[in-house]
């Protein structure tokens, strides 16, 4: 009996412990919902399901310490449903992302992202009007356009050679430059002259502004950098949360085990052996 409380004990200390990633991931969306994805809805079902592990295990630790029947049940119920949970969003985090990535751009190392190339749940509720003026003004106060510029020599910019070697971000690329196929000419980061005139087809040709407080935030190409950078922090996150998933797994079968193993020493039951209730049938006599 002690080997399997402090066995239950161990299992819910290492499940403790494991919510800690899941919390952490959480935490890191809400940064970067803050400064970079500036999406700020998708952090919290994961901060939701850490914390839960994190009270769910505590509350397991208890029953095991005090062998609380009512604790111990508690806790594998709730954690199966939060390892349901966490499945349901890892599946929901990969259905979402699936689409899309950024275009090779020739002579450039940097993508070019495409509104056209994401479809589904997310894309619409990127390209949504409410969404993205929120978006849009959390990308505008987060400078992330500001920060990419580089000089020398006392205020001189990158030549367009360094500029077109760099490897920008999805949101710089798309919100804080035109699309090439616009065909301006590169002054620096964030100012582009039309030159003769614009010469692609592209919509966002058109919405580009030199104006630093526009730029390209109203751009499709803007939209698809959003899309591309909140894919890139949900894959990450992801795969640590499908890590953890296995170890919860296994865990929670030992957890079980050795849950069993207490019922069966409390019913007096011999290991791997089962009570008859009765040994013969009763017969009734007239």
């Amino acid at each position: 009996m002690r080997t399997s409380n402090h066995l239950i004990g161990l299992v819910n200390f290492l499940t403790f412990l494991a919510s800690i990633p899941i919390l952490g991931g959480g935490i890191w969306l809400s940064s970067r919902a803050n400064n970079t994805d500036c999406l700020k809805f998708l952090q919290w079902p994961l901060i939701v399901i850490g914390v839960s592990i994190m009270v769910v295990s505590l509350a397991g630790f208890a029953g095991a310490c005090y062998r609380n029947t009512f604790l111990m049940y508690l806790y594998l119920w709730a954690m199966f449903l939060i390892i349901a949970a966490l499945i349901g969003f890892v599946i929901f985090a990969y259905a979402v992302t699936d689409k899309g990535s950024g275009r090779p751009v020739m002579n450039r190392v940097y993508s070019e992202y495409h509104l056209e190339d994401y479809s589904g749940w997310l894309e619409e509720r990127v390209a949504s009007q409410s969404y993205w003026s929120k978006i849009s003004s959390c990308i505008r106060d987060s400078h992330v356009c500001g920060k990419m510029r580089r000089t020398y020599n006392g205020g001189i910019p990158e030549p367009i050679q360094v500029f077109n070697l760099r490897r920008l971000s999805p949101l710089e690329s798309g919100c804080c430059k035109p699309p090439t196929e616009c065909g301006y000419t590169y002054l620096n980061e964030t100012v582009w002259n039309p030159g003769s005139g614009i010469v692609g087809s592209d919509p966002d040709c058109g919405r580009w502004s030199n104006y630093q407080q526009q730029l390209c935030y109203n751009c499709n190409s803007c939209k698809a950098g959003v899309l591309a950078s909140l894919k890139k922090s949900w894959r990450k996150v992801s795969v640590i949360n499908i890590v953890i998933l296995i170890i919860l797994v296994i865990m929670y079968m030992v957890a079980i085990a050795a849950f069993r193993h207490n019922k069966r020493i409390d019913n007096d039951e011999p290991c791997g052996e089962t009570r008859m209730e009765k040994s013969q049938p009763s017969r009734m006599h007239f």
